[in-house]
């Protein structure tokens, strides 16, 4: 009994640095998670049932248990290179086939989906047409390197434009007129605002605001492009400084908006407002304190980051940012179900449940770090230590299969 006792102590101290020897093999493999061996002790049973022999026959190895503890967190200098910090898995696909990985380290292929070095696309939520995030079945995320579209100023989305300024009050009337935008002693002062067209032209309107013998009175002046000038309507304060004009003003109709070619885009008027709710006619310098319009020009794709919560932005030349998808994360009932693939990646089986999908940071789920990577939770240390122990073991039954052989050699000895 002893050999088989001896022999099996052999095999289970063998497989036991097998899986130490993995551990440290991948101490380096971003996002792998550590494997402990589990053993178990062997006893013969009767045809009952219960034990033969109070003198077990040796040991097994009942189970490799990955531990999936949070590994340390490095940075790096690749924007799709991406952290877990807490629970999950990225959820990756190729051909059809779905895995799991806490590996992050991503980038783009030929098609603009963001895969891993296997070629499995990460999956997240898409985005609507308005780039609101759609939190339905996960797709293949894919990056469009498309021009993002200009606005028109005055859309529905970036609304009238808007301007509060300071109009010195102390200023005096000017003294020449009538109002003439390329004579400076025909105004009081001027201010100008970039606003966009329909194909992201830029234009600029300028503001000419001329104080009138009437208290609290300043007329209003704009030209378009430098040309074009035309009255709008005059601003009133109250004895405190306070604009009591109705607002929003509407711009000049007969000015051309035009990109250069021979005919003016679409209507070729401008449709949008000019708000300056807010201004004063205080004594002091005048100024502009604050002005929005909601166009912008069109802008190519500079780089795209990744927030916490798992929005992949991408980042125009233009200053804008939109949202291209949202990365999501699977948790699972026991993750020491999931069978281990290979290549960083898991599958999910029955034992292991299926997995529940969310964004980051809600429920079980951890957040995301950009231009960063979770590393190897092994630990050498405690890892090195295993392995002398275990080579100690390997030792010690080597010695009880030796002890065994010499009692035999003794009895076959006697006469």
């Amino acid at each position: 009994m002893a050999f088989q006792q001896g022999l099996s102590g052999l095999n289970a101290s063998s497989k036991g640095l097998d899986v130490v020897g993995n551990n440290i093999a991948n101490s380096s493999t971003v996002g792998f998670k550590t494997s402990n061996a589990h053993f178990a002790d062997v006893y013969a049973a009767s045809l009952n049932g219960s034990a033969a022999s109070q003198i077990g026959i040796g040991v097994m190895l009942s189970s490799v248990f990955q531990q999936f503890t949070q590994g340390n967190i490095s940075s790096t200098n690749n924007p799709l290179d991406i952290a877990i910090n807490g629970g999950g898995f990225f959820n990756v696909t190729r051909d059809g086939t779905l895995a799991y990985t806490r590996n992050g380290q991503f980038h783009t292929d030929l098609q603009g989906y963001i895969v891993n070095d296997q070629g499995y696309r990460l999956m997240g939520y898409p985005t609507s047409a308005t780039g609101q995030i759609v939190p339905a079945q996960p797709t293949e995320i894919r990056i469009d390197t498309g021009n993002i579209a200009p606005r028109p100023t005055g859309s529905a989305l970036g609304g009238d434009a808007q301007m509060v300024l300071n109009l010195d009050s102390s200023k005096d009337v000017p003294t020449t007129s009538p109002f003439n935008y390329q004579n400076p002693l025909t105004y009081t002062y001027s201010t100008a605002q970039t606003v966009y067209d329909t194909l992201g032209v830029e234009h600029h309107v300028t503001y000419y605001f001329v104080k009138t013998s009437t208290p609290g009175q300043w007329d209003l002046h704009a030209t378009l492009d430098g040309a074009n000038p035309e009255p709008m309507a005059s601003l009133n304060f109250d004895t405190n400084g306070v604009l009591m004009t109705t607002m929003p003003l509407a711009l000049p109709t007969t000015w051309p908006i035009t990109t250069g070619a021979e005919t003016p885009l679409g209507s070729g008027q401008p449709n949008w407002n000019i708000d300056f709710t807010g201004t004063s006619n205080f004594a002091g310098e005048s100024t502009v304190n604050s002005q929005y319009q909601g166009g912008y020009a069109q802008g190519a794709l500079s780089s795209v980051s990744v927030s916490s919560n798992g929005i992949l932005l991408g980042n125009y030349s233009n200053g804008q940012s939109k949202q291209l998808a949202q990365i999501v994360l699977s948790t699972f009932p026991n993750m020491n179900g999931l069978v281990d693939a290979g290549n960083n990646l898991y599958y999910a089986t029955a034992a292991s449940g299926e997995g529940l999908i969310g964004a980051p940071e809600t429920g079980a789920r951890g957040m995301l770090r950009s231009l960063a990577v979770e590393e190897s939770n092994v630990d050498l240390t405690a890892e090195l230590v295993n392995m002398i122990t275990l080579q100690r073991n390997y030792q010690a039954n080597a010695q009880t299969i030796k002890t065994q052989d010499q009692i035999m050699q003794t009895l076959v000895n006697m006469r």
